[in-house]
């Protein structure tokens, strides 16, 4: 019983909710679909089916996709290595103090967005792709650092340990008994990631990070649908290749590993 009157309470309650979000916002919707509102976004929206490709647009167009290409990929380079150098120690294998620093680092990397990053970043190293770059690797080494640990947490530790018992080093023991059955997982990591930073490189213009969003925040701003409809075509053709080539390298790298 009491379950039959639980649900229809919960719709209710959802449905008082979304009449009080109307009320409180004061959102007009007779307005906003009024015949004089739909010919303006018409209007608007036309203009971006007619997508300028001059020389000097493509050429501005083509150096800024070099650019969001670079800003995710040293980003996501940076931030692989930043992350397994704290995933050694949030996997445990410095002890328990170091444990809790590098885990706590972690998640105040990966708790603050990008864009958030790339505002903070700007503020102190200034307009372009540095900014890009830098905010990229932070957010993500908290997520490659995080996932990297519990790779290695999951590795079986007994061929490290034999080369140690063997006479070699710490660094021999994990480049040779840990990394290699590893790797794989780490590789895979790296590549999902990437394919989330060259979305993410292509966002973060809009706070002055460089690339291909810098030019669409511009166009925008400046009204220029023409030219902001053929940074967006060039942002999907961007964003499509480096799927494919994410997935073809996780097919052929990370199955063969």
């Amino acid at each position: 019983m009491n379950t039959r009157l639980a649900t229809p309470a919960l719709l209710l309650t959802l449905l008082a909710s979304v009449i009080a979000s109307f009320s409180y916002l004061d959102i007009n919707l007779g307005e906003l679909f009024s015949q004089q509102s739909l010919k303006q976004m018409a209007t608007y929206a036309s203009a971006f089916l007619q997508p300028d490709f001059s020389p000097a647009h493509s050429r501005a167009i083509f150096n800024g996709a070099l650019e969001t290409l670079a800003m995710s990929a040293i980003g996501t380079l940076l931030a692989a290595l930043l992350g397994l150098l704290l995933a050694l120690p949030a996997a445990g294998r410095m002890g328990c103090l170091a444990m809790s620093a590098a885990r706590l680092l972690l998640n105040a990397l990966r708790a603050i967005p990008e864009l958030v990053w790339a505002a903070l970043v700007v503020l102190a190293a200034g307009l372009g792709p540095n900014a890009g770059t830098l905010a990229l690797a932070l957010h993500t080494s908290g997520v490659l650092g995080r996932l990297f640990a519990e790779a290695l947490e999951n590795t079986p530790k007994e061929p490290a340990e034999a080369i140690r018992l063997a006479g070699g080093g710490a660094v021999a023991a994990f480049c040779y008994g840990t990394l290699p059955g590893v790797w794989p997982q780490l590789l895979a990591y790296t590549l999902y990631r990437w394919e989330n930073n060259i979305r993410m490189a292509s966002v973060l213009g809009f706070v002055g990070a460089g690339g291909l969003g810098q030019m669409l925040y511009f166009s925008l701003s400046l009204f220029q649908q023409a030219q902001a409809a053929t940074v967006i075509l060039a942002m999907l053709v961007l964003v499509l290749g480096v799927d494919t080539f994410s997935g073809w390298a996780r097919q052929r790298w990370v199955s063969a590993g």
